[in-house]
C-alpha cells in the first residue's frame, strides 16, 4: 500500500477531529453564555440591583422563553402562522437586500481600492473624503438615500433597491481602506522581479498585488458582511418597508412592554442572518485563499 493511501484515513480522521473539537467548542461556549445570562438575571433580581439598568421579565426575560417564542403562534390564541415563520421569510428579504447592497459595496470599495493604491495623489486627496462619509450616522443618511433614489429606480427595485445601497454605503469603506493595504503589502523583491522582467502594470496587479491583499480583502469582507445586514436592516425604517427584519424589530417594538420575547427573537433571528453572512465570507476565504498561487506547491 503506497503512502499517498495510508495518508488518506490519517488525513480524514484529522479533520474529523477537529470538526468534532470545534463542535464540542460552540456548545460549551454556547452553554457558557447561557449560563452567564441567567445567572446574572437571577443576582440581579435576587439583590434588586438597578445598575446598569433594571432586571426583570421585560427587559431580561428567560432565554428558554426567547427561544419558545420562535415556535410559538405569533397572534394570541393559536391563530396564524408560527413566528419562527414570519421572521424567516422576513430574514429572507432583508438578506436580498444585505446581499446586493454587499456584492455592490465590495465590487466598488475593490475598484476605489485600486484606484487609489496605484495613485497616491488620488489617495491622498480622495481618502480623506472616503472616511469623512463614514462619520455620518447611518441613521441620517439612510432617509436621504430613500428620498433620492426611490423615484430614479425602476418599479421592481423601487424601496428594497435604496436599502441595498444603504447596506453597500457600509461595506465599501473597510474594503476600500483594506485592499490599499494589501495590495501595498506585496514583497518589493517581488515586485523589482516582475518589473526587471518587463511586466506591465496589470500582470503585476493579478499575479502579485492581489495574491498578496487577499487576507487583507477577506478580513474587510468578513466585517462589511454583517454591517451590510445591520445596513439593510436600518434603511427598511425610513423606508416604511414591512417584508423585512427592519419592519418586524418596529412591529415588535410597540409590543415589547406586555410581549418582550417577540423583539427579542426578531433580535435572534437578525443576529444569525449576520453570522450566516460571516460564515459564508469564511467558507470562500478558505477555498480563495487556499488556492492562491502562493499557497499551490
Amino acid at each position: 500500500m503506497s503512502a499517498i493511501a495510508l495518508e488518506r484515513p490519517r488525513a480524514r480522521a484529522v479533520a474529523v477531529r477537529r470538526a468534532v473539537a470545534r463542535a464540542t467548542l460552540f456548545l460549551l461556549v454556547l452553554a457558557g453564555l447561557w449560563g452567564l445570562w441567567e445567572g446574572y438575571r437571577w443576582l440581579w433580581m435576587r439583590e434588586h440591583w438597578s445598575w446598569p439598568f433594571l432586571v426583570d421579565d421585560t427587559s431580561m426575560p428567560h432565554l428558554h422563553k426567547i427561544f419558545a417564542a420562535l415556535w410559538a403562534h405569533a397572534r394570541p390564541g393559536d391563530v396564524g402562522p408560527r413566528l419562527i415563520t414570519i421572521l424567516v421569510k422576513a430574514a429572507a428579504f432583508t438578506a436580498k437586500e444585505a446581499a446586493v447592497g454587499f456584492a455592490l459595496g465590495a465590487v466598488l470599495g475593490f475598484a476605489l481600492g485600486v484606484v487609489l493604491a496605484h495613485f497616491r495623489v488620488l489617495q491622498r486627496g480622495f481618502l480623506p473624503w472616503v472616511v469623512a462619509s463614514q462619520t455620518v450616522p447611518i441613521l441620517v443618511v439612510a432617509p436621504m438615500v430613500v428620498v433620492w433614489l426611490n423615484p430614479k429606480l425602476p418599479t421592481r427595485f423601487q424601496d428594497w433597491g435604496a436599502v441595498a445601497v444603504i447596506a453597500a454605503y457600509l461595506t465599501f469603506f473597510p474594503v476600500t481602506i483594506n485592499t490599499i493595504r494589501g495590495l501595498q503589502s506585496a514583497d518589493r523583491r517581488a515586485l523589482e522581479l516582475m518589473r526587471s522582467y518587463a511586466a506591465g502594470n496589470w500582470r503585476i496587479l493579478w499575479k502579485l498585488r492581489v495574491p498578496a491583499a487577499l487576507p487583507y480583502i477577506f478580513a474587510a469582507l468578513k466585517v462589511s458582511a454583517t454591517a451590510s445586514v445591520v445596513g439593510a436592516i436600518i434603511g427598511e425604517l425610513p423606508s416604511s418597508i414591512q417584508d423585512g427584519l427592519g419592519g418586524q424589530i418596529i412591529n415588535y417594538s410597540q409590543y415589547y412592554t406586555t410581549q418582550p420575547t417577540g423583539l427579542w427573537a426578531t433580535n435572534v433571528i437578525a443576529a444569525a442572518l449576520g453570522i450566516s453572512f460571516f460564515l459564508v465570507v469564511l467558507i470562500a476565504e478558505r477555498i480563495v485563499v487556499r488556492r492562491a498561487p502562493e499557497n499551490v506547491a
